[in-house]
């Protein structure tokens, strides 16, 4: 038989101002808890690493003890209630309280008392163990309302639910160890379907005849799904859920290339820029927002968001949507005629540019870009488990809102401007998000220099 079971190490605070604390062994089985002694202590909460349930390296005790001695016996102590549990479960047996916690001081002290200990103070668990679902949803009620989620966010939260779900409905946290993580992995790479976007112009009898567009989802997707769902685990167990340990160590091997950086050359953006529109004047307020993007870095969200107000002479200042980020951005020619083509246009909100949904923008892109020409053969590479896939698409159907963003960066830093400047008008806080635009950059340097091969 197997006895579910679950044992982590808490502290205890003791002593006349409460400043020492005992590190004790909880168990829990069977519907009951009961807290054992490891003869383990530390006396500052800064000693004592709670994610690894150890004492951090730097740590010396009051009387010289070493981290590694008191780690030594904290692991020792899990040990032994390993095999107190095993010897139960080969005997078929579920043990008691006071049974539990003779065996593991016999174990730990290789010493067998002559008479039964007393019956530990029991805590009873509650006798039925809420759905996952239960509680992911009170952790998308009280992170979201905490954290100001965005919508975007919510609707993540929202996807990896009914992955879960789909996955397995009555899935209880304390059953979610190593196998059904694993599990988990294999039905988002070899069984998730994935539906084909619906646009509104489809007839109903092209929705009711839609099938699933593939199968499974790639490596990189995984990825981010198991980062969000370890965020939900960590709240759940911090919350005081019973929550199998397993997560902390979830590590599988996830093969995946760096995302490619999709963005426009000089040469491409002065196609954009001349193109004859007279034939589709739809598209020509969608190139000026791009160009827009493309000129200054802002995203698409916060150059829909512009209002007149944020213009102040030579420059714009705003707070970003999606980070919250003030930032002040210098105005160049072409920025300033696209602002002044719209000076006295009527939009809403007193804007300054005119509004497209993301989705709207992101086709009608697509679309000028395919009018400009901008066709070279790109290929991108995935990999769903070790199964690598090659694509090759025109650059056209890889452009879209975000690219304007890119397009900046890159030919920003191309003209040799600062990375600290550049930062400074996007609004990112470190080199890590920088660094793909400047390996790209570096790497058109290396490329440019051989042309001096056939210079003599």
């Amino acid at each position: 038989m197997k006895i579910k079971r679950n044992a982590a190490f808490k502290l205890f605070a003791y002593g006349k101002e409460k400043n020492k604390y005992q590190i004790r062994l909880r168990v829990t089985f069977n519907s009951q808890r009961l807290d054992l002694s490891t003869g383990c202590q530390v006396n500052t909460l800064n000693a004592w690493d709670k994610d690894n349930e150890l004492v951090r390296n730097s740590y010396r005790g009051p009387k010289g003890e070493t981290a590694s001695t008191i780690n030594d016996e904290l692991r020792k102590c899990k040990d032994a209630i390993d095999m107190v549990f095993q010897y139960y479960e080969v005997n078929d047996k579920i043990p008691t309280p006071s049974e539990v916690q003779a065996s593991f001081k016999e174990r730990m002290t290789g010493f067998r008392p002559q008479r039964p200990a007393p019956e530990p103070k029991i805590i009873l668990a509650k006798p039925k163990e809420p759905s996952m679902f239960t509680v992911f949803d009170d952790f998308t009620k009280k992170c979201g309302e905490k954290n100001a989620w965005t919508e975007a966010t919510f609707e993540k939260m929202t996807a990896i639910k009914a992955d879960l779900m789909n996955f397995c409905p009555k899935l209880k946290l304390s059953e979610l160890d190593e196998d059904a993580l694993t599990g988990f992995v294999a039905y988002l790479r070899d069984s998730k379907e994935i539906h084909p976007a619906r646009r509104k112009k489809e007839s109903e009898d092209e929705r009711t005849e839609n099938k699933p567009l593939r199968i499974g989802i790639n490596n990189s997707t995984i990825k981010k799904k198991l980062e969000f769902l370890t965020w939900f685990l960590r709240w759940a167990q911090d919350n005081g859920y019973t929550v199998n340990r397993a997560f902390k160590s979830f590590r599988p091997t996830l093969k995946q290339t760096q995302n490619k950086v999709i963005f426009l050359t000089k040469e491409e953006i002065a196609k954009v820029k001349k193109l004859n529109l007279s034939g589709v004047p739809r598209l020509d307020p969608v190139r000026d927002v791009f160009l827009f993007c493309c000129f200054s870095g802002l995203r698409h969200s916060d150059a829909s968001n512009l209002r007149r107000s944020d213009i102040k002479g030579d420059h714009i200042e705003i707070t970003t949507i999606k980070t919250a980020d003030s930032v002040s951005i210098e105005l160049n020619e072409i920025t300033k005629a696209i602002l002044e083509k719209y000076k006295d246009a009527p939009f809403s909100g007193n804007k300054a540019l005119p509004c497209y949904t993301n989705q709207a923008m992101n086709r009608s892109i697509k679309e000028l870009c395919k009018m400009a020409g901008i066709d070279e053969d790109i290929r991108i590479t995935t990999y769903k488990g070790n199964v690598r896939t090659d694509e090759i698409h025109p650059k056209y159907e890889l452009v879209g809102t975000h690219t304007g963003r890119r397009t900046f960066i890159v030919n920003a830093l191309s003209l040799g401007i600062s990375p600290s400047i550049v930062m400074k008008w996007t609004g990112h806080s470190d080199y890590k998000a920088m660094k793909p635009y400047i390996d790209i950059v570096d790497s058109a340097k290396a490329e440019s220099m051989t042309k001096f091969n056939n210079l003599l």
